[in-house]
């Protein structure tokens, strides 16, 4: 829980890091917001397995690195420079998200003159030249575009080597320039490293990964792909706002080991696949169930994944009935909307009619399915939202019907920079400075609404109407929504 987790000793919050030794790098996972002023309500939230496979990396490399989550122990602001100065790292490594970049920068200005800093995230690529100039980033050292796992290891064994690190940017603050590193050779091992030649990450660096379910099972996070094909309107990892990134998938085999690596080490017979490809791509589905029939995965673990409603759309019946053999139990997609006109809008390549058939099929086969829903997308009109609030009520009837479960999860939209949708609005005439004034909302009456818990990390905002509905009306929309979801859950519970 979040009370027990800020009572810890400080060392017990540093995850990974050798106490014995000088930290060379110490990785911190921002707070969602300042936890100080209003408590954290969420028990759980997801592990930051980007940072730790990178500080498993470093690792191997030889270095003492740790990763502070201040997200996952709730912590303060000021709580969490205090930890980061006593630790004494020579480097300090954040990852930035539109969200909270705010804090991240409130922290990176609170650091020591003798800790160095490095940055990257989706923020950080999406508007480099805004985080380098801000006076809060003096400490900033290098600033890493893409995945970091290879070039944080070569910065940690020496920083002068950034002249040579490809998608390496920094600034000379006397000169107000900005320099960015050129590779001799070997580019795609900086940019594009081998993710099957990567080690497993390493759990010790993750405060809550593995974690006992509510049904007793040990669960564990882990990725089976790097990057997306598709253009998604409002996602970070659009094709079109990554073109850096090659689009790479783990061996099964690779994959089963970790499977087994997490069974034997802490007992886990449940999975969550994060990355957008494991189901959203035939040609990684088929050869990667041909593993799991091999080794019998299903007849002993049970495992998540997002999938893609197009692709499961074509896919045929014995493929389907395989994914159930090999224990799939719950496919999240990214239903978004009910309305075909704002589904063309997101440039989803799906329609309401084709979500409903997925659904169908997979629910028939005893199989759950998530759905995520964005109320408030640019453009939308209230027939729209309509639209949006019939089609979960549909999913919700037909669930109660089939072997498998729906459950609707719904947010406000919010835009990030770097999107196809945030070009869009900046063309529209809105202010940059307008579209990442997030704050915080509220939605639980100060945790008092229980159905509102476990949604800290999703209740952002800038306070921009985008559609034709209202804010307050979109957040009741949300909120009733959240509510009969949270119902249903117990509901199913109980039964």
């Amino acid at each position: 829980m979040p009370g027990q987790h800020t009572t810890s000793r400080p060392a017990d919050l540093l995850a990974g890091a050798d106490p014995t030794r000088p930290l060379d790098a110490l990785f911190v996972n921002a707070p969602l917001r300042d936890y100080t002023r209003r408590p954290r309500v969420n028990d759980y939230t997801l592990p930051v397995l980007g940072m730790a496979y990178i500080a498993t990396y470093a690792k191997q490399e030889g270095f003492n690195v740790g990763v502070l989550d201040a997200e996952a122990h709730g912590l303060g602001i000021t709580r969490t420079i205090e930890l980061v100065n006593s630790a004494r790292p020579r480097w300090v490594g954040m990852n930035l998200l539109a969200p909270t970049y705010e804090l991240s920068a409130r922290i990176a200005d609170g650091l020591t003159d003798e800790i160095a800093l490095m940055v990257g995230g989706h923020h950080a690529k999406a508007m480099p030249q805004r985080v380098l100039a801000d006076p809060r980033m003096s400490r900033l050292k290098a600033l890493v575009l893409g995945e970091g796992e290879t070039r944080v290891a070569a910065l940690l064994h020496d920083a002068g080597r950034r002249a040579e690190l490809p998608g390496v940017m920094w600034r000379d603050r006397l000169l107000g320039t900005t320099a960015m590193g050129i590779a001799r050779s070997d580019t795609n091992r900086y940019l594009a490293p081998d993710i099957d030649a990567l080690p497993l990450v390493d759990r010790v660096f993750l405060s809550q990964d593995p974690y006992a379910a509510d049904d007793g099972r040990i669960e564990a996070n882990i990725v089976g792909s790097r990057g997306c094909p598709y253009d998604c309107g409002f996602c970070g990892a659009a094709v079109s706002a990554n073109p850096d990134i090659k689009i790479r998938t783990r061996s099964p085999e690779g994959i089963i080991a970790e499977l087994e690596t997490l069974h034997a080490k802490h007992g886990a017979t449940a999975f969550r696949f994060v990355d957008d490809l494991f189901l959203g791509a035939a040609r990684v589905i088929r050869p990667a169930m041909e593993a799991f029939t091999a080794h019998r995965i299903g007849d002993r673990f049970v495992w998540d994944a997002t999938g893609r409603i197009n692709v499961l759309h074509r896919a045929d019946n014995a493929l389907l009935d395989t994914l159930a053999h090999n224990g799939l139990r719950e496919v999240a997609l990214g239903i978004e909307s009910g309305s075909d006109r704002i589904l063309a809008a997101m440039d989803k390549r799906i329609t309401a009619a084709m979500t409903t058939s997925v659904a169908h099929r997979l629910m028939q086969r005893g199989i759950n399915v998530k759905g995520y829903f964005i109320l408030g997308y640019p453009g939308e009109q209230a027939d729209d939202l309509a639209d949006t609030v019939r089609h979960i009520h549909t999913l919700w009837a037909l669930a109660d019907t089939l072997p498998g479960n729906f459950r609707a999860s719904v947010f406000e939209f919010r835009p990030y920079p770097g999107t196809p949708i945030w070009q869009q609005l900046i063309k529209a005439g809105h202010n940059p400075d307008e579209l990442l004034a997030y704050s915080d909302i509220d939605l639980t009456g100060q945790g008092a609404d229980e159905s509102m818990r476990q949604r800290d990390e999703f209740n952002f905002s800038v306070g921009v109407q985008f559609g034709a509905v209202p804010l307050p009306d979109l957040r009741r929309h949300l909120a009733t929504i959240t509510r009969t979801q949270h119902a249903r859950n117990r509901m199913g519970t109980a039964a």
